[in-house]
């Protein structure tokens, strides 16, 4: 499912957003194409400093969508392209994952978690 052409943009600094939505209420967070980490074939983990909405909202409805891009990457027609992808995520505050994403990013009070289950390219 996470294609060539995701994994090329996931290499290219670039700003990924995510939509989280409970009760009627979508919100949005951003983080960096580098803070990516691919975890087996369809999870991705994220280090959370803040992400405090995003985690309540996960607790109630853990549906996300998260769109990256990359101008440096050959989309469709011309250069510069994105992806959608959508899935489920959780928030892990322990165990080994989390003890390898700290050792990565000293910053991060939680490891966001997405198992993905679409892959969209959008440009």
């Amino acid at each position: 499912m996470i294609t060539k052409k995701l994994l090329e943009v996931m290499e290219k600094e670039g700003v990924v957003s995510i939509v989280s939505w409970a009760e009627n209420d979508a919100h949005v967070v951003n983080t960096w194409n580098s803070y990516l980490v691919l975890t087996g074939e369809n999870r991705i983990l994220i280090p959370a400093y803040a992400m405090r909405k995003t985690e309540k909202n996960t607790i109630k409805n853990p549906r996300v969508k998260v769109t990256l891009g990359s101008k440096e990457v050959m989309g469709h027609r011309s250069m510069g392209t994105g992806f959608l992808l959508t899935g489920e995520a959780k928030f892990l505050s322990e165990g080994s994952e989390f003890d390898m994403m700290k050792a990565k990013f000293s910053f991060l009070t939680r490891v966001l978690e997405i198992s993905v289950a679409s892959v969209t390219q959008t440009l």
